[in-house]
């Protein structure tokens, strides 16, 4: 799983990827400071089973704070994007095929309004704009990768009596894109089996719609606690009511886990309140309590990063975190206690997890038990959210 983080240039994603990952990145305020993809580890945030099975944990990936388990994902910064990178405007080109690998992304739009649609320092610019052309770019990204040889393609799947579905998916596979998708983006627009009869203008429907359902999309509202930023975030939301908008501070959630980092605070991402850990200076103190007052106090999801990433793998992606634990015992051959948390993709089955797990397990499943109510579970069991399972071969 790889979230991209997309948007024009100056709007904070360099910050808002060093937030999430304590990456070292270069941020500055001008276009264009990200030339080449940044790749890093984030964490989504689960609530451990420590707690429940009144123990504590020993993670061998990822960190755990007070019962609050940080399980890694992968994250990739890329190059700005302007309007016209679609046809190679800017760094498009560069940027358009870094995001090929991409599962989701997160579109950082400068809500203050305080940059052009360039990325350029500017006031009272409208971040609906920023919106709009975005989805416009990735959308003629597709339909441009797909329309060149339409044609020949639509002649020889309808000749041939191929398989529309697995077809398309053929097509697209360079951009991570599998039947499923397609065969949803067939259904919602009900389009003619027969393909060389679409025309120019369904075919960007096409490409449009399934871009939509393979690369989904949530908006982080950055710089929320600058200049119109509440104003321009509630016109936003108005005007997508379809879209998920986190309202959000890269720079507050920075400060904080440096802060962290540093022993000066105590600060679980994505909590509304930290602890004062040392003694601070007035600069410091000064700082913290802005933050306090403007972010973390006036937002339901604090500085709004953490909450954007968990959205985006459990949101958008439907991802399951689940534990790998026995009823009666939590520890593995080391002895250490839950050491993992793994994500799973929606739908996965008892018998998925067991090979995820190991091939062996897989092969020689006989079935699972759930770790909290000890219930035997088949190989078609469903997995919930922070199932607790183990899993028994012969």
């Amino acid at each position: 799983m790889l979230i991209g983080f997309v948007g024009k240039p100056s709007v904070g994603k360099s910050t808002l990827f060093k937030a999430a990952t304590l990456a070292e990145v270069e941020i500055a305020s001008y276009p264009f400071t990200t030339i080449k993809a940044n790749h890093g580890v984030g964490y989504v945030k689960v609530a451990c089973l420590d707690k429940e099975f009144n123990t504590k944990c020993h993670p061998s990936h990822g960190f755990c704070i007070n019962s609050n388990r940080f399980v890694p994902i992968d994250l990739m910064d890329v190059a700005g994007l302007v309007p016209g990178a679609s046809e190679g405007k800017g760094l498009g080109n560069q940027f358009l095929d870094d995001l090929r690998q991409a599962d989701a992304f997160v579109h950082i739009v400068d809500i203050s309004g305080t940059t052009d649609i360039e990325g350029k320092q500017t006031e009272g610019h409208d971040p609906i704009e920023d919106v709009i052309f975005l989805e416009d770019e990735l959308n003629k990204w597709y339909f441009n990768i797909f329309i060149k040889g339409w044609q020949t393609f639509s002649r020889k799947v309808d000749m041939q009596g191929q398989k529309l579905s697995e077809a398309l998916m053929k097509q697209f596979s360079g951009l991570k894109v599998n039947e499923d998708q397609v065969k949803q983006a067939l259904l919602r627009l009900k389009l003619s089996e027969k393909c060389s009869t679409w025309s120019e203008a369904q075919v960007m429907e096409f490409t449009s719609e399934l871009r939509r359902i393979s690369k989904p999309m949530i908006v982080a509202a950055n710089k929320i606690d600058i200049a119109s930023g509440d104003e321009n975030y509630k016109n936003l939301i108005k005007k997508f009511p379809h879209l998920i908008v986190i309202p959000c501070s890269a720079d507050s959630e920075l400060a904080l886990r440096q802060a962290a980092k540093a022993g000066l605070i105590e600060y679980i991402p994505g909590e509304k309140n930290f602890k004062l850990l040392k003694e601070l200076n007035e600069k410091q103190k000064e700082a913290l309590n802005k933050i306090k007052e403007n972010v973390l106090d006036r937002y339901e999801f604090g500085t709004g990063v953490q909450e954007v990433l968990n959205r985006a793998v459990f949101g958008l992606l439907g991802y399951l975190p689940i534990f790998p634990a026995s009823a009666n015992k939590l520890g593995d051959s080391k002895g250490h206690i839950l050491p993992d948390c793994f994500l799973l993709p929606p739908g996965s089955t008892a018998l998925d997890f067991a090979f995820f797990l190991h091939t062996d397990f897989g092969n020689n499943f006989v079935k699972a038990i759930n770790a909290r109510t000890k219930m035997v579970l088949g190989k078609d069991y469903k997995l919930q959210p922070r199932d607790a399972l183990e899993i028994l071969t012969r």
